[in-house]
């Protein structure tokens, strides 16, 4: 395994698809988003691959970091997948149904009763990103049925940037987008010379821990067993592989073959103050 410092690349060099747009900035804040964490990500980016790939895509702060030119995203909750979708194709009617929202309690509990199935792919766009900004920290929270269940923020003023959301927009144009488990989007585009980012649900760390499933399904430990043995077979194929995951010692045991980074970090969804801080792990393969 090569050392940091070998594989170090400045922010700068990392290969552009929008030169003029640059790196773009996440339109979604996501329970366990990396944007803290992005130098500590890039610092170990590999300096050339064929496609980038990310299973896990939440807020998506390394993809959009990266500005790579072939990219490929999937997630397994469906209401993400969609809103990516609607913002690459469509983010101008998104805009347009924003510009009609209130970021009032009244308003806020009318949109999160929607049924979402019932709406067009486009409302359901705009109800999830109108929920994610005026929700409780940004938090992307459901119940066993999968309807989403956090309460208003009561944050003032606007909710949503334009100019964030029309650059998102031109960012995701060469970008493949679909809604699929990290297993089957792996199965079906993963190939030599690759770089997979996996940022799966954390492993819990203790009684107040804020590392919570965003869809109504949930990963246990035998969930993480049979990604630490896909990400093996990753390298294996070939495959630039980098996944984060909670400082936990069933964790740190799982990938003892690999090379690990403890980064110190903030838990900025946490409501207790007192536990806004941990530690993440970084795994590197084949880097």
């Amino acid at each position: 395994m090569p050392n940091s410092q070998s594989i170090h690349i400045p922010v700068t060099t990392s290969p552009t698809l929008f030169p003029i747009l640059g790196t773009q900035k996440p339109f979604l804040k996501w329970a366990g988003g990396k944007s803290q964490m992005i130098n500590d990500l890039l610092k170990f980016a590999p300096n050339d691959f064929d496609k980038y790939i990310e299973p896990f895509i939440g807020g998506g702060a390394l993809y959009f970091s990266l500005n790579h030119s072939n990219c490929i995203i999937s997630d397994l909750n469906e209401e993400l997948v969609i809103t990516y979708k609607q913002v690459k194709e469509n983010v101008h009617e998104i805009l347009g149904i924003l510009s009609t929202y209130q970021n009032s309690e009244t308003f806020f509990y009318q949109i999160r009763s929607l049924e979402a199935k019932k709406l067009s792919e486009v409302e359901r766009a705009a109800r999830l990103i109108y929920l994610n900004k005026t929700c409780f920290n940004g938090l992307y929270r459901v119940n066993k049925k999968g309807e989403f269940n956090v309460p208003y923020g009561k944050r003032t003023g606007l909710f949503y940037n334009s100019e964030t959301l029309l650059r998102a927009s031109e960012y995701l144009q060469n970008t493949e987008i679909y809604h699929l488990d990290y297993k089957e989007t792996l199965k079906r585009f993963a190939a030599k010379g690759d770089f997979i980012f996996l940022d799966p649900p954390y492993q819990p760390v203790g009684k107040y821990s804020d590392f919570k499933r965003y869809t109504k399904e949930f990963f246990y430990e035998k969930d993480q067993i049979e990604l630490a043995n896909l990400f093996q077979e990753l390298t294996y194929k070939g495959c630039y592989v980098m996944l984060t995951n909670s400082d936990h010692p069933f964790i740190l045991d799982l990938y003892k073959d690999f090379h690990i980074e403890i980064i110190e970090t903030k838990r900025l969804i946490s409501s207790n103050p007192n536990t806004r801080t941990g530690k993440d792990i970084i795994v590197l393969g084949g880097l």
